[in-house]
């Protein structure tokens, strides 16, 4: 009887935290579909007496918003498919290979996790300048193609297939490259969409990176392009919701299609908690 008592205080605490994060989305989707001067004056009513569709319409004519919408999602998928291939080529390294050092090299780059990013935003943007990088696409999408702890999560995943199956293959004479592709890459595909779905997310919702290495309107992603749109839009709250919501759509959508990969992959990489 306690044991049952526990776990339903439980999943009541679990229920109100997720209602209490739920709830500001709720109130940005009401807020979007009302007239400017309602969002403040009826703020608890959620369902609006009158749905007001200008906001989105407004949103639609805008010349810039979904040129930006169009920046992050080619920006996004490029991102993805640079840190899939040489992410897992990294941890597949880490994972069968042996070569002199490895160890060392694997906590080095461990070790580089802990210095907090924010520090290093000068000499990145030092270094990018004297690449060419700065105010292009490329900015954001090549340093995040390698990427410390999903090497880490990746070594997990790939150091819990059996050794047998990589052995059994070069044995047969098969080499590393098919062994990764034709072997490993199959057998990791929860592990693979768990980075994908992170990296999207985290690439989609960037703010800093693009605000400091883009400085042209046009090539700007929406993250930074509704802080602009937000500037045009004023005190018009319920216009600035809209802006939102279009912008949140696309992840939450992802999360939703790919969540069941999602968990399988984090439980098999052997990061639980």
């Amino acid at each position: 009887m306690g044991t049952l008592l526990r776990k339903s205080v439980f999943n009541i605490i679990m229920l109100v935290i997720g209602l209490l994060m739920v709830i500001p989305f709720i109130f940005m989707i009401s807020a979007s579909l009302k007239a400017p001067a309602d969002v403040f004056v009826n703020p608890m009513q959620i369902i609006p007496e009158h749905i007001y569709t200008l906001n989105y319409e407004t949103i639609f004519h805008h010349k810039y918003y979904f040129h930006w919408y169009w920046n992050s999602i080619s920006t996004v998928v490029l991102t993805v498919v640079f840190r899939g291939l040489l992410v897992t080529m990294a941890a597949y390294a880490f994972a069968r290979l042996t070569f002199p050092g490895k160890n060392i090299l694997f906590l080095f780059l461990i070790s580089a996790m802990m210095i907090p990013s924010d520090t290093t935003i000068v000499a990145k943007f030092m270094l990018y300048k004297y690449l060419g990088l700065i105010n292009t696409h490329w900015v954001i999408i090549l340093p995040a193609a390698f990427d410390v702890f999903f090497i880490f999560l990746l070594r997990q995943f790939f150091m819990g297939i059996p050794k047998d199956l990589t052995e059994s293959a070069l044995i047969d004479g098969a080499s590393h490259y098919g062994i990764y592709f034709k072997i490993i890459l199959p057998l990791a595909v929860p592990a693979l969409i768990t980075m994908g779905l992170f990296t999207f997310i985290w690439t989609w919702n960037d703010f800093i990176s693009p605000f400091i290495f883009i400085n042209d309107i046009n090539k700007q992603l929406v993250t930074v392009g509704l802080e602009y749109f937000q500037l045009e839009a004023g005190k018009n709250y319920a216009l600035q919701m809209a802006g939102a919501c279009l912008i949140v759509l696309v992840p939450i959508t992802i999360f939703a299609a790919l969540q069941k990969y999602f968990v399988q992959g984090i439980a098999m990489s052997g990061i639980k908690g």
